[in-house]
C-alpha cells in the first residue's frame, strides 16, 4: 500500500467514526439514552471503523489500481459495504455490548456510503493520477519490451505508468536513449530508486542472458516479478496468445477452475437476474414484436433462430429479434455482421444499437444454453475455420456462451478473423477469471454499452 493511500485510509476511517456518530445523533437527536454511558458511543464508533476499514482493506480498496475501473469499484465498495456488515454482526453476537441497534446501524451505513463517495470523488479529482498508478520496471529493451512502450504510447486509461526499461547485455535494444536506464547497476537499487512496485521480465531470450541473482533479490526485497504475459494479463485484462504457451497454463497459480460452490452460484445468480430481466422487459419486448410485425406487413417472422456453438462443444439454437432481411443470406454462405450492414432493416438497426435484440436469449438462460456473461456464441461455420487457424480458439468453451462478455465490453466488433483473434485474448482472460464478482463488473459496465450504444452493428 502506498503512502497516499495510507493517508486516504486514515480518512476514510474517520468517515466511518463520524458517520457511526451521526448515526446515533440521527436516530435519537437531543434526547440521547441516559442510562446509557457516553463511552459506549465512543466503543461501538470504534469498532464500527475497525470492521468497515477491514472490509475496505479486504476488498483491495486501497490498492494503486482501486479507482482504475469504475464497474469495478463499485462492486468492490458494494462487496466491502456487505462484508463489514457481516463482520458487525459477528461482533455483535460475540460481545452483545456493542451492539448499536438497526436504526443506528442502518443510519451509519448511509452516511458511511455517502462520505466515502464523496471522499473518493475528491481523491479523483484531487491526487495526481500517476500517484495511483503503479510503477513498473522494466527488464529488456527489445521486441518484448517495445509492445509494452507501444501500449504505453496508444495513451488511453493505464493502471501502470512504466519508470524506465533496463536493456540486456548482448539484446539490441529497440527503444531510445531516454527511455533506457543503467544497466550496469544492481536491478534492486534501480527498483529502490524509482520506487517501482513491479518488476517485468520483458527478455526477448532469456538463454543466459536474465540476471538470475537480480531478479531474485527484487522478489526477497519485497517487489513483484511478473513476466510479460502475466504483466499484460493483469493490467491489460487479456491473455497474449502470441505470447501463451502451454507451461504457463499448467504452472499459473490461479484460475481456469471454478469450484461446484462458484458454479452453483453464478447458476443461481443467471436465474434470479433472468427471471427479473424478463418481468421488467416483458412489456418492452410485446412493443418490439408488434413493431417488427408492422414493419414486414407480417409476411416475415419476429423472432430469429440460429445455430451456435455453445460450452464443451454442444450445439443449440441462439432465441434473437429479427434485425435482418429474411434473404440476408439467400446464398447459403455464412458472413459477420459489418458496419453499416444493408441487411439491416430499419427496426433492426435500433435493437443491434440499443441491444434490444438480444433480449429473447434471457430464455436461452434459463434453459441453461448461456449465462448472463460469457464469450459470445459463434456458429458453427466460424467456430470451425477459426478453431483451425487461431491457437487455443477452443478453449473459449470451457464456460457457457454469453448475452454479454468481457470481449464484447473492451473490444470493437469483430468482423474477421484478425478481430476473432484479437477478442479471444479477452475471452480467454474471462475463462481464466470466471466468477460472480466478474460477473457483477461486466454486468455494470454492459449498461454503458447499452445506454451509449458501444460497438453495436
Amino acid at each position: 500500500m502506498s503512502r497516499t493511500y495510507v493517508y486516504l485510509g486514515v480518512v476514510e476511517a474517520i468517515v466511518f467514526f463520524l458517520a457511526s456518530q451521526l448515526g446515533v445523533y440521527a436516530r435519537f437527536g437531543s434526547a440521547l439514552p441516559t442510562d446509557v454511558p457516553s463511552v459506549f458511543f465512543l466503543a461501538t464508533g470504534l469498532f464500527f471503523t475497525f470492521c468497515m476499514s477491514v472490509a475496505m482493506i479486504s476488498m483491495g480498496l486501497y490498492q494503486r489500481d482501486a479507482q482504475e475501473q469504475e464497474a469495478a469499484f463499485v462492486v468492490r465498495i458494494g462487496l466491502a459495504f456487505v462484508l463489514g456488515l457481516a463482520l458487525l454482526s459477528v461482533g455483535f453476537f460475540a460481545v452483545p455490548f456493542l451492539f448499536m441497534g438497526r436504526g443506528v446501524l442502518g443510519l451509519g451505513l448511509v452516511f458511511s456510503f455517502i462520505g466515502i463517495s464523496v471522499v473518493r470523488e475528491l481523491f479523483a479529482r484531487l491526487v495526481n493520477i500517476e500517484s495511483r498508478r503503479r510503477r513498473v520496471l522494466v527488464l529488456g529493451a527489445g521486441v518484448n519490451a517495445y509492445n509494452i512502450a507501444e501500449v504505453v504510447a496508444r495513451g488511453g486509461p493505464l493502471g501502470f505508468l512504466v519508470v524506465g526499461y533496463v536493456p540486456l547485455p548482448r539484446s539490441h535494444a529497440m527503444l531510445d536513449g531516454a527511455q533506457l536506464l543503467r544497466s550496469d547497476r544492481p536491478l534492486v537499487e534501480l527498483a529502490i530508486e524509482y520506487g517501482v512496485d513491479e518488476v517485468v521480465v520483458a527478455a526477448d531470450d532469456r538463454r543466459g542472458k536474465l540476471p538470475v541473482d537480480d531478479l531474485v533479490d527484487c522478489k526477497l526485497s519485497g517487489f513483484e516479478v511478473l513476466d510479460l504475459l502475466s504483466f499484460f494479463e493483469k493490467e491489460l485484462q487479456i491473455i497474449k496468445i502470441d505470447l501463451l504457451h502451454p507451461s504457463w497454463i499448467f504452472f499459473s497459480p490461479r484460475g481456469f477452475r471454478m469450484g461446484a460452490a462458484a458454479r452453483l452460484s453464478k447458476r443461481l445468480f443467471d436465474l434470479l437476474a433472468a427471471a427479473v430481466m424478463l418481468v421488467v422487459a416483458g412489456p418492452l419486448m410485446v412493443l418490439v414484436a408488434a413493431a417488427s410485425l408492422i414493419e414486414s406487413r407480417g409476411r416475415d417472422p419476429i423472432f430469429y433462430h440460429q445455430v451456435r456453438v455453445g460450452q464443451y462443444g454442444t450445439l443449440f439454437h441462439v432465441h434473437k429479434f429479427r434485425s435482418m432481411r429474411v434473404d440476408a443470406e439467400a446464398d447459403g454462405v455464412a458472413r459477420w455482421a459489418a458496419k453499416n450492414d444493408s441487411r439491416v432493416t430499419a427496426l433492426g438497426s435500433f435493437m443491434r444499437k440499443t441491444r434490444i435484440d438480444e433480449l429473447p436469449q434471457i430464455f436461452n438462460v434459463l434453459k441453461g444454453q448461456m449465462s448472463l456473461v460469457g464469450p459470445r456464441p459463434e456458429r458453427p461455420e466460424f467456430v470451425q475455420r477459426l478453431a483451425a487457424s487461431i491457437p487455443y480458439y477452443a478453449e473459449r468453451h470451457r464456460v457457457k456462451p454469453g448475452v454479454t462478455g468481457w470481449a464484447q465490453l473492451l473490444y470493437s466488433y469483430g468482423s474477421d478473423d484478425e478481430d476473432a483473434r484479437r477478442k479471444l485474448e479477452y475471452d480467454l482472460y474471462y475463462v481464466k477469471h470466471a466468477g460472480l464478482m466478474l460477473d457483477l463488473v461486466i454486468l455494470l459496465q454492459t449498461v454503458e454499452v447499452v445506454v451509449f450504444g458501444k460497438g453495436a452493428r
